[in-house]
């Protein structure tokens, strides 16, 4: 007579089980009628405001609900007893091997274990190896030294720009959504002067080349040029407001915002309230303005889609710059040539070149997916642009069908600037974050951010000053203030 071997037992034992499982089932859809029935008993018995016919709903849904539970607990006890079942008939084969066997299997144990150990060791020498890089990165970007210098706090509302001067004296400009624009005294934090000839938010600042005179753009549609003279006072020592620690080890305590309460501004600045020239003709915002090379002309960028080229002296329109789909959001001029750089919501930024009197070419450049914020010339023949896609690409004005470099950040980017000595780019961040990055792309360091000092807002612009001031860079955000920055970096660094 043939024996039934164990696996084929196993198999007949699950079979009978599952045909169980199904007449417990047919089972319990047999007295569903019965279930209905004392359910109706349990309605009529109950004190309840829903009428009978919703209960009724009701408790048959919640009882589909629990025959459904009860299913899938009656299959996970099968499936249980059948692992257990499998369990135990491996366990007892596994008795019946020989001692060969038996050895194969400490052996394939110990086989095992040993990969295992193995693979633990790999993890912990690639934590250790991949700490060490970081540890080096750090090590190298915290040669980098920031420290705050000033706090310029006067303005009643966001600053949205700032500027210093590229003349003597050196001062800084501050342009705020509290329809003011400020020129500061670099090494006290005073303020020296107030323009009030705007009726809207001043939304950028710029200074003449050569002559004491600022442009300033307002959401009123129109731009100003005026004229100022201010007489820098006795400087003060400088308070160490933090020790020069490498950028990369300061902790940001605590993100949370101070109590925004209403600042005072400064009541013995003089003011001036009339502007030498007033240029009109756009249609919406004037986000940006910026004179260009020589001084006798200015472009203004507008929420009209429209860049316009101004005459200074006459303050006529020359030329208007049409082609973007959407708002502009910035404008730039070159330092040396007749160059002008708009940028966009429509995610892309044109360069005009105005160097041939008799042709105004015009190229588009599409590097971005989204509002591209700013894009600024450098010293020598490059362009830097950000964007809202939290991007900064550099580009090469001889070749510019793809970027030379690209920084990729965590947060979208605003108004940058590129210092013209040490050519590195300050990233000022919606997440009230700085910074410093080399033209290659490489980080340099971040600023200083913490409860104690930095800025607890979007930071809005940065700008550069390299006259031989305390300051060598400056940020401004919707905190309602400006802040003055120390920035040494070492020239080892920049190589690298």
């Amino acid at each position: 007579m043939p024996v039934e071997s164990g696996s084929s037992a196993a198999a007949r034992q699950a079979k009978q089980k599952r045909k169980s499982h199904s007449l417990s089932i047919r089972r319990t859809n047999s007295t569903e009628q019965e279930r209905s029935g004392l359910q109706r008993d349990m309605l009529e018995g109950q004190d309840s405001k829903l009428p009978l016919s919703l209960r009724s709903n009701l408790m048959d849904l919640f009882s589909q609900i629990e025959r459904e539970f009860e299913n899938l607990y009656i299959e996970n006890l099968e499936l249980r007893r059948e692992i257990e079942t499998l369990n135990d008939r491996l366990a007892a084969e596994g008795q019946t091997f020989e001692g060969a066997d038996l050895a194969k299997g400490a052996l394939k144990t110990k086989a095992s274990h040993s990969t295992s150990q193995l693979s633990q060791k790999l993890k912990t020498t690639y934590k250790a190896s991949t700490s060490k890089i970081v540890s080096s990165f750090k090590a190298t970007t915290s040669r980098a030294v920031c420290q705050l210098v000033r706090e310029y706090v006067g303005h009643r509302d966001g600053i949205w720009d700032l500027s210093a001067t590229r003349t003597q004296p050196v001062v800084l400009g501050t342009a705020s959504a509290d329809h003011t624009a400020m020129l500061w005294s670099i090494e006290t934090g005073k303020c020296l002067l107030k323009y009030l000839g705007h009726q809207g938010s001043v939304n950028s600042i710029k200074f003449h080349p050569t002559e004491q005179m600022a442009l300033t753009a307002s959401g009123d549609q129109t731009a100003h040029i005026w004229r100022y003279m201010v007489q820098l006072p006795t400087p003060q020592p400088i308070a160490d407001m933090s020790q020069q620690t490498p950028c990369e080890d300061d902790v940001d305590f605590s993100d949370k915002d101070e109590a925004d309460g209403e600042v005072e501004g400064p009541n013995d600045c003089p003011s001036v309230r009339v502007a030498t020239t007033t240029l009109r003709s756009h249609q919406g915002v004037v986000i940006a303005a910026d004179w260009l090379v020589g001084g006798k002309q200015v472009v203004t960028a507008s929420w009209d889609r429209a860049a316009n080229l101004y005459d200074v002296e006459t303050s006529e329109l020359v030329h208007s710059l049409t082609g973007h789909d959407q708002e502009l959001t910035h404008c730039c001029t070159h330092p040396t040539q007749r160059l002008v750089v708009t940028s966009s919501r429509d995610t892309t930024f044109r360069l005009w070149d105005f160097r041939d009197p008799s042709i105004h070419s015009v190229n588009v450049f599409q590097g971005h997916t989204d509002t591209v914020t700013s894009a600024v010339f450098t010293v020598g023949d490059n362009v830097v642009s950000g964007s809202d896609d939290r991007t900064v690409k550099v580009w090469d004005l001889k070749n510019m069908r793809s970027p030379i470099a690209t920084i990729r950040t965590d947060s979208a980017v605003n108004r940058i600037s590129v210092s013209v000595n040490q050519r590195i780019i300050a990233l000022p961040h919606d997440n009230r974050q700085v910074r410093l990055f080399d033209m290659s792309g490489v980080r340099l360091a971040r600023l200083p951010r913490s409860n104690r000092q930095g800025h607890r807002r979007m930071v809005c612009c940065s700008a550069w000053c390299e006259d031989n001031t305390s300051c060598n860079l400056f940020t401004c955000g919707f905190d309602r203030q400006a802040i003055g920055w120390n920035i040494n970096i070492p020239a080892l660094l920049q190589e690298k």
